[in-house]
């Protein structure tokens, strides 16, 4: 590619609001286009090298017609470096999207979720939060969802975006 562009990632523990983003994300920022990593389930299953291959194309593909991504699912850098086509961006960037515990357990547990699993995802996000200034670069930003409406987060998430784009 000629001219690579960026592409903004939206990560977080399950639970954190990263769907719940996804169209007001698209309502706010029309210039780019904004996808649910997650929509992919369905025909893949959760084979999630094959969804994060999947996505970069996808990205990739779009930057070609001269437009930015940005990606709203669960990805870290060390899994999307290994894509495919993650040499045909400028950068990757990374924002985490993050709940507080009382919040996740509730919004977990309305997706039935075991217990095991809910604490399984309260300590990747405790882990994000500790990573974000060393795993990360730029460090990774947290935008605090527990209390937030979704514009205000889709508001906060744009600022973030259009500081890189």
């Amino acid at each position: 590619m000629e001219n690579k562009m960026p592409l903004f990632i939206v990560t977080g523990a399950s639970g954190s609001g990263k769907t719940h983003v996804v169209q007001q994300l698209r309502a706010i920022m029309p210039e780019f286009n904004v996808f649910d990593s997650d929509q992919l389930i369905a025909f893949v299953g959760h084979e999630w090298e094959e969804i994060r291959n999947i996505w970069l194309r996808v990205a990739r593909d779009v930057a070609q017609s001269g437009r930015m991504t940005i990606l709203c699912g669960t990805m870290m850098p060390w899994d999307v470096e290994k894509c495919a086509d993650f040499a045909c961006f400028s950068h990757v960037y990374y924002v985490n999207l993050h709940c507080g515990d009382e919040t996740r357990e509730k919004r977990l547990r309305a997706r039935d979720w075991s217990e095991d699993r809910i604490q399984e995802h309260k300590r990747f996000a405790q882990a994000l939060l500790e990573i974000a200034d060393k795993d990360f670069n730029p460090p990774m930003p947290t935008i605090d969802t527990t209390e937030a409406d979704v514009a205000r987060v889709a508001s906060q998430i744009k600022d973030w975006v259009l500081r890189y784009a």
